[in-house]
């Protein structure tokens, strides 16, 4: 499948306004497999101070922290979610996230774009970030 065109996207200056305010990160699709983009960037994420919280359908622990099966299952607040699944699975990520009611952030990494799940975002108050990598920007950013 060809990765459409994100048409909801927040700006550079949006994105560091992102990193300067968020603290809890749900990395939804973070494999145990340090080998993978998921726990590389998920890593990177946590050696700069955030929390991240592994939402994975199996293991107990990765990168030293409890995993979740889904994002309902998390008991305390997340400020964005950090997606690495295939386009179709946002927008049941998406009606989570709004369902929640606590997400700030709905982040697809590079190569993930939905603009119809992002769009259902954006209209309930939550910033969208789709197709950029979380460590590139924040590598870019904030160093």
């Amino acid at each position: 499948m060809e990765c459409e065109f994100p048409t909801v996207n927040s700006n550079m200056d949006e994105v560091k306004e992102i990193f300067d305010s968020v603290k809890t990160i749900a990395v939804l699709g973070l494999s145990p497999n340090p080998e993978k983009d998921s726990y590389r960037v998920a890593a990177y994420m946590q050696a700069q101070g955030y929390k991240i919280v592994p939402v994975y359908p199996k293991e107990d622990e990765i990168l030293g922290e409890t995993v979740y099966r889904s994002l309902k299952e998390i008991p305390f607040k997340v400020d964005m979610v950090n997606i690495f699944r295939k386009p179709d699975a946002l927008d049941p990520i998406a009606d989570a996230c709004i369902e929640r009611g606590d997400i700030d952030v709905f982040w697809a990494q590079k190569g993930i774009v939905n603009n119809a799940a992002a769009e259902k975002a954006k209209n309930a108050g939550i910033k969208v970030v789709q197709n950029q990598c979380a460590m590139v920007d924040h590598r870019n950013l904030c160093s």
